[in-house]
């Protein structure tokens, strides 16, 4: 087999998408019989991480939860479905979609309950950054979903360099402070 078969260069949205499914039980609850937004967090980091391992074919770091809406409550006895595709790849990060559903067990009745953007790198066994496939978007919402990611990359970049620039502000500040008599 060649090293193109088992990592082509480039794979489609089909080809990453996940899903995974929970039952909300006491231990995942608040008092209030509603399911932890730390524990959520972690569903959908899981199923994120899993659309992430499909298409770089290696390992993979949570480099960043850009966004979450947590939408409705989760109940305790609900069942939680969760779904995750790779929206766009770069070179070594790729920007995964999730979105989640609650089922009550009881009425079958289905709500959308959250949606989250993060943002995955792909690493080798040694934690260097690995290149990854491109992304095919096909569908008219892969396409969209792909052209979005990129106004989030960007935005995220802006994000991180004003943040930059305000600790090197807040350093020099500090440091001119500690100069005075």
């Amino acid at each position: 087999m060649s090293s193109t078969q088992t990592n082509p260069i480039a794979r489609s949205v089909a080809s990453t998408q996940s899903e995974m499914t929970e039952i909300i039980l006491p231990n995942d609850t608040n008092t209030l019989g509603n399911l932890l937004g730390g524990r959520l967090m972690h569903f959908i980091d899981l199923t994120g991480a899993m659309a992430a391992y499909r298409h770089s074919r290696t390992n993979v770091v949570t480099a960043a939860m850009d966004h979450i809406d947590f939408i409705r409550p989760v109940h305790l006895g609900d069942l939680l479905t969760l779904r995750s595709s790779v929206n766009r790849a770069f070179t070594t990060s790729m920007e995964v979609g999730v979105k989640v559903w609650a089922e009550n067990t009881r009425t079958g009745s289905v709500v959308h309950v959250a949606s989250a953007y993060l943002v995955f790198v792909a690493t080798d066994d040694q934690g260097h950054r690995q290149q990854v496939p491109r992304l095919i978007p096909e569908t008219p919402d892969e396409h969209r979903r792909y052209e979005d990611a990129l106004r989030r990359r960007e935005h995220r970049e802006a994000e991180s360099a004003r943040r930059k620039e305000g600790k090197l502000a807040t350093a020099a500040m500090e440091d001119a402070a500690a100069v005075r008599p």
